[in-house]
């Protein structure tokens, strides 16, 4: 990949060591580069007919960076059928791999979503609303984009076209407008010292149902934690009786993405 690299991004990553980072399932390569003295980057990279657009992402990272704790985007370039964009990395580490107890863990994610969710929604120009989700999830299905070996255990053994049956059926009659991350799991919340350090892989940021989050949320902390966090966690955030038809439909929601 380094050898095909853009021109335009070659005096900035020069000096800087590559390691693949392997976690996540944003569908781009992604590198975090480091070097003595200098900040550590992340740059990614996607070609072809890739659903991901690294422009918007670099768009909405700019704009949440601005509002929120995230990286700062220091390149994209697009070229052709490729495209990069290089970022700066965050310290500290992921929610999923940090040591600190669970406990500790689900208060630090509900408070910055939260945070999050409580940013201006009259100022946020990206729309994530269903009636655009679940056009994009109907298309997906359409163009065989759906990974079905990857659905959840309670979903495996179905086919995208039942699932989106079941998708329409459930949608919810109320939005509860935020804004929201889009892919709140673990792995995608930055801890260091014990406190929050900011969010990553923001390519989903915009104006949606905050059940949005908080259904992945919910699934995330189920997988990684343990279901017994779930409710400690949604506590945290200011939640003592969720909606669970909405915490299942969102989470039905991301099997088209």
């Amino acid at each position: 990949m380094r050898r095909s690299l853009s021109p335009a991004l070659r005096g900035i990553v020069q000096g800087y060591r590559w390691r693949m980072i392997t976690i996540g399932e944003s569908g781009a390569d992604t590198y975090r580069l480091t070097a003595p003295r200098r900040r550590p980057l992340i740059l990614k990279h996607v070609r072809g007919c890739s659903s991901n657009d690294l422009m918007d992402e670099a768009r909405r990272v700019a704009w949440l960076g601005r509002r929120a704790p995230a990286p700062k985007v220091v390149a994209a370039v697009s070229e052709g059928d490729r495209q990069w964009l290089v970022m700066t990395a965050l310290p500290g580490t992921n929610a999923c791999d940090s040591n600190l107890p669970p406990e500790t863990k689900v208060t630090l994610i509900a408070k910055a979503l939260s945070a999050l969710h409580a940013a201006r929604v009259e100022i946020c120009p990206f729309d994530e609303s269903l009636d655009r989700n679940i056009a994009r999830a109907k298309e997906n299905a359409a163009q065989g984009r759906v990974d079905e070996s990857q659905f959840d255990e309670r979903n495996m053994g179905r086919s995208s076209a039942s699932l989106l049956r079941s998708l329409v059926r459930s949608r919810p009659s109320i939005q509860d407008l935020v804004v929201t991350h889009g892919d709140a799991c673990l792995p995608n919340f930055m801890l260091d010292d014990g406190q929050f350090s900011g969010l990553v892989d923001c390519a989903r940021v915009g104006v949606a149902d905050r059940y949005r989050d908080l259904a992945l949320a919910c699934r995330s902390i189920e997988y990684d934690l343990g279901e017994e966090w779930v409710t400690p966690f949604l506590q945290a955030y200011g939640i003592g009786r969720p909606d669970r038809q909405r915490l299942a439909f969102y989470r039905l929601l991301d099997e088209f993405f």
